[in-house]
């Protein structure tokens, strides 16, 4: 028989399995897939940001190490099923060398219309820009970034919005019922429009803006065992929050540590949702591609 504390925490693991699965059940989004990446390439793994073109076909992803990722999906039926034409770059820092390890830890990425890629970076915590992948140019700080904590907990997702508007969100707000502050960058100039609640023991790790505006968030939870993810829709109103809607939540170990988000539109024009998972170098975790399909009613 197993001891009395291990039987406890059992039947608390299979509790929160049980209340988590229930809770996925009544989100709309509909999975689609997973597909595990593996590359027996140098810097491989530890994939944080994400952001998918437009037509889902190509995708580019960003390592705690320091390295950007491009690739294209091979789709069967829509849904991933290989990748092709893989690239792998160390990125530079402001001086034009490759960017130090104690500064490599990139977390967050977003691409605007233009093609600029912003990369954030945690540890010391700041957003650089790069013109070229071999040089990187400042983005302002905001003198809250100043007060983050030199911890996990910085600046973990960003996203651009369709006026070209930069977005950071940290990965922690300081106090389990702080909400997440959403900076925005307009200009040289940071502000802080609105915030977003937090919630279940969730941390930011990832966000996007669809075409119509609305700002998507992925959220982890650790509960020991595995992960969990919650993905959360927001509609805005002169910077107002007037909807908030859980599209997915997963129990635990259903995925592996989604850490990237990016949202497009398919071809029957419902909403996808590509994440990517941070395996932090480890051999018990893994890469992976995960989709789902928020349908046009939801």
């Amino acid at each position: 028989m197993l001891p009395r504390f291990t039987r406890r925490l059992a039947a608390l693991f299979v509790s929160c399995l049980w209340l988590t699965a229930s809770a996925a059940q009544i989100t709309p989004a509909e999975y689609l897939g997973s597909y595990t990446w593996t590359w027996e390439t140098e810097g491989f793994g530890g994939f944080s940001g994400l952001e998918v073109s437009a037509d889902g076909a190509g995708f580019t992803t960003i390592s705690d190490r320091g390295a950007l990722a491009t690739g294209r999906f091979r789709r069967e039926a829509g849904r991933i099923a290989g990748i092709e034409e893989a690239t792998l770059t160390r990125l530079g820092n402001t001086f034009g060398r490759v960017v130090d390890p104690f500064m490599a830890d990139a977390e967050g990425l977003a691409i605007d219309g233009q093609g600029r890629i912003f990369i954030s970076f945690e540890g010391y915590h700041r957003v650089w820009t790069y013109p070229t992948l071999e040089r990187a140019e400042w983005v302002p700080v905001a003198p809250a970034f100043e007060a983050i904590p030199n911890e996990n907990g910085g600046l973990e997702a960003l996203a651009v919005d369709g006026q070209g508007r930069l977005h950071a969100i940290p990965e922690r707000s300081g106090q389990l019922t702080r909400p997440f502050p959403v900076y925005r960058l307009e200009g040289e100039t940071w502000t802080q429009p609105f915030s977003i609640a937090r919630s279940n023991g969730f941390l930011m790790v990832g966000a996007d803006f669809d075409d119509e505006g609305r700002l998507y968030t992925l959220e982890r939870g650790f509960s020991g065992f595995g992960f969990r993810s919650r993905v959360r829709r927001f509609t805005l109103e002169d910077d107002r929050i007037v909807q908030d809607d859980t599209l997915l939540i997963t129990h635990t170990l259903r995925h592996d540590n989604l850490e990237g988000l990016s949202v497009w539109r398919d071809a029957e024009g419902d909403i996808r949702l590509t994440m990517i998972s941070d395996d932090n170098f480890q051999p018990i975790q893994r890469t992976e591609f995960v989709e789902y399909r928020v349908p046009e009613d939801s």
